[in-house]
């Protein structure tokens, strides 16, 4: 899982700089009133690290198998009003979960990578599918609070591989 966590760091390290040319004003217009901001998809990214350190962690546990609730995700975002909050702070809470969900990634017990888990009774996902598939998540997400800087064509020469 080395370049699964090495892939979320470089990620990060990549859209950071991006993430801070956005202005507070900017980050907080809803193109749509039924669509996110860009501080909303940012603090939705947010939700997805909280919930996944508790799928990676609780998976870790597990002997096999386990079975988890998955999230209302636009209550979430609702609920914790990352629109009203500052720019700043979301970017900051972001990066630092980030680098902690890499740290976790980087120490799973290898034997522990083929337990699975079923998300509201999904098909069985391994632990070690679900830890890349966050990596795509994210990325997913910001391509779309990054669409015209770079972003994207600069993250596909470095992991295209």
């Amino acid at each position: 899982m080395e370049h699964t966590a090495q892939h979320l760091l470089e990620t990060v390290q990549k859209a950071l700089p991006l993430l801070r040319q956005i202005s507070d004003a900017e980050a907080r217009i809803k193109p749509d009133p039924e669509k996110w901001s860009k501080q909303e998809i940012l603090g939705h990214l947010i939700d997805s690290a909280s919930n996944n350190q508790h799928k990676f962690v609780r998976t870790m546990q597990a002997e096999n198998h386990l079975d988890f609730v998955g999230y209302a995700q636009n209550y979430w975002v609702e609920a914790q009003a990352y629109n009203g909050a500052k720019w700043s702070d979301i970017i900051a809470l972001w990066e630092q979960f980030n680098r902690h969900l890499a740290h976790v990634i980087q120490n799973v017990v290898p034997e522990k990578l083929d337990n699975t888990i079923s998300v509201e009774g999904s098909s069985p996902f391994t632990l070690g599918f679900i830890m890349a598939d966050y990596v795509e998540h994210l990325k997913h997400h910001l391509k779309q609070i990054l669409p015209d800087s770079g972003f994207e064509s600069t993250f596909e020469n470095l992991y295209n591989v």
